[in-house]
């Protein structure tokens, strides 16, 4: 299904993603984007500081759910400008089971040619992005 500016409303859904997460995938993502605080690798420095074990990165939780919209428009010059606020960290367990987190988003206004989105993370019952508004040119 091709992306139709003309036929955006408000309250449209846009297509939900569900990525599975695992500290492997937590490590690497370290190296890639070159953000080695070992808060992302290790359980002591992350207990170290308060939180509970190892944390997936800010950026990778806002990034994946952008690509929601990313995915939906078709086209990521679209994208005019987006605002997070994190809620809640994602812990992510040592080992191979790894956990789901659930992305969504919902047209919330539509006006002069622009689409304010509106967008959601959710691990487990927790919803980890809190006032997740994205700008898209339609």
């Amino acid at each position: 299904m091709s992306f139709d500016p003309s036929t955006v409303s408000v309250g449209d859904q846009l297509p939900s993603l569900e990525v599975h997460i695992t500290r492997d995938r937590i490590v690497r993502y370290s190296g890639a984007s070159t953000d080695l605080n070992p808060i992302h690798f290790s359980d002591r420095h992350a207990r170290a500081i308060g939180l509970p074990g190892v944390v997936a990165h800010g950026m990778w939780t806002m990034g994946t759910a952008l690509r929601v919209v990313t995915d939906w428009c078709e086209d990521p010059s679209r994208v005019q400008s987006y605002f997070v606020r994190f809620t809640r960290p994602i812990q992510v367990p040592d080992g191979d089971e790894g956990l789901l987190v659930r992305f969504g988003g919902s047209v919330a206004q539509v006006a002069e040619g622009t689409a304010l989105v509106n967008l959601e993370a959710i691990c487990g019952d927790d919803k980890v992005l809190g006032a997740v508004k994205v700008e898209v040119r339609l």
